[in-house]
């Protein structure tokens, strides 16, 4: 007996030291092969339920394909679905040309609408007929409308499995609705419902908790509010849906058509999806490698070439004006030879101070502090901190130039490009990915590399003009 409270409190410490851990399958690994090995499905069983379908989903990377579907056969239905959901496609793939027909049926049957969607859009057109053929019909008929909105737009990551309820119902009857909807809905968590007519357009919208402390017997319109300033068109571009629920600090938002019918709903978590691979995006397009993620723990060393080298060429390509300049200039450079001192530091300078003022304007368009609308004030405000660096950091230089050779012209010549170069690449910082979203592309784009090459191209020019009009022997 003096033993229980012991053993009791080593589980529970185990299982605290297990949930603090970021690779919690991990520890529980010897133990599943343990009991797959001897066959013990029923402590299988006891160990899959303490384990976070995420986790789960985590971990069956370091499982054989016989273990992943042994695994997945074990969990219950809703849990399963759960890991399919967080599984990559290629292991989706693994598990459904694993399963039987009426087990890979049940699987897409009870999957997220939006999740199903999803999966058949990345699937081969050969497996997604064969899938078709296992869905239910009211079910098959929702993949074919949801692929139908454009990737990219917010119909395209919507899912349809939501609680639509009447102005007229009591809220009595909305719960009995709820009630009734969640055994036929495959969504984990319901925020918010959503009011419409007769004709499914939007009225309003009404959180759970309102309607849970609502009296049983007032009216849903007396308690729903308008919902006209966080509706979501189909075709709204991801980034502008991310920044609509920063905005509102939404956890879910209705979608709708051009004529305000309500299509289905958007969820904080695929918005969480969205807004990760965005920023993994910028963060590549701003290294100038290829916007697919990199995971190391599939990568190998072609792949890595692959992602990087064709930008690399084409800005070196890019760079070979550099050289083209210093050849133009070649007088100059021989005449005073301290004019070669000076050109890192002019052009290293040049281009962090555009890469400051890109990586703030694309930071500001992300979260929509930066619009068209209020775009002059930014240039305004971008203008004048520009000449006031140019300036400061014109001074700095004429100071560290008449230092490193005592020659008041040559320091001029610098700290004059200097100033020069600074609003340059302010400008081009600022200008380039506002053209860029002007005209449709992604702004991060052209950030870092290639705006760096344009100013030190156009900063050489610079450089070397300001020095003929200052130095005579130049002239």
């Amino acid at each position: 007996m003096d033993n229980i409270p012991a053993n009791n409190n080593q589980i529970k410490r185990r299982k605290f030291e297990r949930n603090n851990r970021a690779d919690v399958f991990s520890l529980f690994l010897p133990e599943i092969r343990e009991l797959i090995a001897s066959r013990n499905f029923v402590d299988l069983k006891n160990i899959l339920k303490e384990i976070y379908s995420i986790d789960l989903a985590e971990g069956f990377s370091k499982l054989n394909i016989q273990e992943q579907i042994l695994i997945f056969k074990l969990l219950t239905i809703r849990k399963a679905i759960a890991v399919f959901e967080d599984l990559s496609l290629s292991q989706q793939q693994d598990i459904l040309n694993n399963l039987e027909s009426q087990e890979v049926a049940q699987v897409l049957n009870e999957m997220a609408a939006d999740e199903r969607a999803k999966l058949f859009k990345d699937l081969p057109e050969k497996a997604v007929k064969k899938l078709f053929g296992l869905l239910k019909n009211e079910k098959a008929d929702d993949v074919r409308r949801l692929l139908t909105y454009k990737s990219g737009t917010a119909g395209s990551i919507m899912t349809t499995d939501f609680v639509e309820l009447k102005a007229d119902m009591t809220a009595r009857k909305a719960i009995i609705s709820l009630q009734e909807s969640q055994r036929t809905l495959n969504s984990t968590a319901v925020y918010s419902c959503y009011i419409t007519d007769e004709q499914h357009r939007l009225l309003g919208g009404v959180s759970l908790q309102d309607i849970i402390k609502a009296p049983p017997d007032i009216m849903i319109k007396e308690i729903m509010t308008g919902v006209s300033h966080i509706k979501i068109n189909a075709k709204m571009s991801l980034s502008d849906v991310g920044v609509w629920f920063k905005k509102y600090d939404l956890l879910d938002a209705p979608v709708v058509d051009n004529q305000n019918v309500l299509l289905g709903i958007i969820t904080i978590d695929d918005v969480v999806d969205v807004i990760e691979k965005h920023t993994t995006r910028e963060f590549y397009e701003v290294g100038k490698m290829s916007g697919a993620e990199i995971r190391y723990s599939q990568a190998n060393s072609m792949d890595l070439v692959k992602r990087r080298v064709g930008w690399l060429i084409l800005l070196l390509v890019f760079d070979f004006l550099t050289g083209t300049v210093l050849k133009t200039f070649e007088h100059a450079l021989s005449s005073v030879v301290a004019l070669a001192f000076f050109i890192p530091m002019l052009l290293d300078t040049g281009g962090n101070a555009g890469a400051q003022a890109s990586i703030t304007i694309i930071r500001g368009l992300a979260t929509g502090d930066v619009t068209f609308k209020n775009v002059w004030k930014i240039i305004r405000l971008e203008v004048l901190a520009s000449f006031l660096m140019a300036i400061v950091v014109g001074v700095v230089a004429f100071m560290r130039a008449f230092m490193l050779q005592p020659n008041l012209l040559v320091a001029l010549v610098v700290g004059s490009t200097m100033s020069l170069i600074t609003v340059l690449a302010i400008a081009t910082g600022v200008f380039l990915p506002l053209a860029s979203k002007k005209i449709g592309l992604d702004p991060a784009v052209l950030a870092g590399p290639i705006t760096t090459s344009i100013v030190d191209i156009v900063g050489l020019i610079i450089y070397f003009k300001v020095a003929q009009l200052i130095i005579p022997a130049l002239r």
